[in-house]
């Protein structure tokens, strides 16, 4: 290190500045900068999420409060307006922060109030994917792919992928309020190093579905009981025709609103469907454990054990009988966790209908009927607080049809 021209003091002709402000641009801003707001947090009461290292937590006696961090943007929010307000002063004081009032963007989400709870939406940046894709003025259609389709590998290789990256890249962030194309997303996401024109067809058939869903989102409403957590786990097994491996799709409500979803290729290929419904059940297990986790830090108890639904009699069986088959020794011990949870008396598992899976729409393309009930049953739904002709879907698809 040595000094700017100009600032070397003749005194210590050898010493250098020694940094007090950790500057964009350094790989320490980040780590300085969080820990430098942290401990402003920690010092007033605060206590930092185990789940999420991004979320604070001040509880004292009935009053909460709940901060969270991304960067430099802040969403604060408490049961008593006066200890928020207080709150909102001593930041003021200590950060250079700004107001901007009542949540109503952050993040590219949109946050609508309305008469029974919360809508999230992403419109603004819906209409700046479809500009900057040129198909503002294209025809919308009801699914974001054919029925039964699975991409391959095979073809003649698109010589630009570019754009094409650009756009999946785009939708993969739209996916925080549309669950609806989490799957087809998915399936266009694994061919980024080898795509063929058949996978740029998927992904404008995609955006054409979101052309016809352009308000729509996700709705959030208070329950009027205790909260419990129930979701549903399901796979389709061999799905990919390149590597026979399965993919797993989960969707996990806490009371009526769905708050977690995944749509996940499975890392290994499994020899029985059964299997590769066990992984998924493993996989959703997971995340009901951190999702528990989260909600004891919010300081928000489930009164009963997570419910977990799957529609393979097999892979239920096996998660809860502890001995070892000839058709599963050669599986993962750490899937077998699940067993542990079940016999443990944290996790319940329970049959559900097929027709009532609603993780079918996270691992196949299905049918235009299934998939309008399982978006129905995700509580995607066009925007409450906007008058609309019917729902903007089937205004836009009335003179396609």
């Amino acid at each position: 290190m040595e000094h700017a021209p100009g600032y070397i003091d003749p005194r210590f002709p050898a010493h250098v500045c020694k940094l007090q402000i950790a500057l964009y641009g350094l790989k320490q801003a980040p780590r300085a900068w969080f820990q430098r707001f942290s401990s402003f947090l920690t010092h007033l009461g605060f206590h930092c999420s185990r789940a999420d290292p991004s979320l604070f937590v001040f509880n004292r006696h009935s009053d909460i409060l709940y901060l969270l961090l991304y960067v430099d943007d802040i969403i604060i929010t408490s049961n008593n307006s006066s200890l928020l307000d207080n709150f909102a002063n001593k930041l003021h004081s200590e950060f250079a922060t700004k107001d901007l009032g009542s949540l109503s963007y952050f993040l590219g989400l949109e946050a609508t109030p309305t008469a029974d709870g919360l809508f999230l939406s992403q419109l603004k940046f819906v209409r700046d994917i479809l500009a900057w894709a040129q198909l503002l003025d294209s025809k919308p259609v009801h699914t974001p792919m054919v029925v039964s389709q699975h991409l391959s590998s095979d073809g003649q290789l698109f010589l630009d992928p570019t754009h094409y990256r650009s756009l999946v890249g785009a939708l993969q962030y739209l996916t925080i309020k549309c669950p609806d194309i989490a799957h087809a997303v998915n399936s266009v996401s694994q061919f980024l190093h080898s795509l063929t024109a058949d996978h740029l067809l998927v992904v404008k058939r995609i955006l054409r579905y979101v052309k016809g869903t352009l308000h729509y989102g996700l709705s959030f409403r208070p329950s009027a009981s205790s909260g419990s957590l129930v979701a549903f786990s399901d796979a389709d097994w061999a799905g990919c025709p390149d590597t026979r491996r399965s993919t797993s799709g989960y969707s996990i409500y806490l009371s009526d609103n769905l708050v977690s979803w995944s749509a996940k290729k499975q890392p290994t290929v499994s020899r029985f469907s059964c299997e590769s419904q066990y992984r998924a059940l493993a996989l959703t297990a997971a995340e009901l454990l951190w999702l528990t986790d989260l909600l004891c830090d919010l300081k928000v108890f489930i009164p009963e054990q997570p419910l977990l639904l799957c529609d393979n009699k097999s892979a239920l069986f096996l998660s809860s009988n502890p001995i070892v088959h000839k058709r599963v020794k050669h599986v993962e011990l750490d899937i077998h966790f699940l067993r542990e949870l079940v016999v443990a008396g944290k996790i319940r598992t329970q049959y559900v209908l097929f027709y009532l899976q609603v993780a079918d729409i996270f691992t196949k393309s299905v049918s235009r009927p299934l998939f309008q009930f399982f978006r129905f049953k995700l509580y995607v739904c066009p925007n409450p607080t906007l008058n609309l002709q019917g729902s903007v879907e089937d205004t836009a698809l009335r003179d396609t049809d």
